[in-house]
């Protein structure tokens, strides 16, 4: 068994990420059981900037992981690179916590940025109404909640409740065709999942 500890910034990712690595791990490794345990939740700007609070959080993900697990880092990149930011992120990580496989993912803007590059999914499904709108590359867009709020008529795009939800509707296929930061996603958890698997079955 293959103990996955995610870190996240948002009561949706709370709930949605789940979701979201169950679906991944059917579609590429149905064959590996992964224990996709409740992600940690970490404010953004604290995690990142201050150093207790990034030690303490890796250190309890990394025990949750245990000796076989990892411990998966997923963040909006926001405005920052996710090609620059992500290697530095894992850098330090791996400092805290060298014992441990660790990954890190960010969603290039936001998390809704995945949910954007599938909309034809979403659309008619939880008041989501796409209509005519012309959708502009889903990783271009600051302000994804917002976006998604819009082509809700009849209420506002609610993170805890409609993320899950969303992520479990999404076309996997057409997030990893139009989303280059989901497709690091699932490279990731192929990589560490097969290489854990690996190193178990030798054992």
């Amino acid at each position: 068994m293959i103990n996955v500890v995610s870190i996240v910034e948002g009561d949706g990712e709370v709930a949605a990420l789940p979701v979201l690595l169950r679906r991944v791990n059917e579609w590429k490794n149905p064959d590996v059981f992964c224990n996709i345990l409740r992600p940690i939740r970490v404010r953004r700007d604290q995690f990142l900037n201050r150093e207790d609070v990034f030690n303490k959080q890796l250190q309890i993900a990394a025990a949750l992981a245990e000796d076989d697990g990892w411990v998966l880092i997923v963040l909006d990149a926001d405005d920052d690179c996710p090609k620059e930011l992500a290697p530095q992120i894992l850098q330090r990580a791996a400092v805290i916590v060298p014992h441990r496989r660790i990954s890190v993912v960010l969603a290039n803007r936001e998390f809704e940025a995945w949910f954007i590059a599938s909309v034809d999914s979403l659309n008619g499904r939880r008041g989501f109404t796409l209509g005519k709108t012309i959708v502009p590359d889903a990783e271009t867009i600051r302000g994804g909640k917002e976006w998604i709020s819009k082509h809700i008529p009849d209420g506002k795009y609610h993170e805890v409740t409609d993320q899950p939800a969303f992520a479990a509707l999404i076309d996997l296929e057409a997030v990893h065709e139009k989303s280059r930061s989901f497709r690091k996603l699932c490279k990731e958890w192929l990589a560490q999942n097969e290489s854990i698997f690996l190193k178990l079955n030798e054992s």
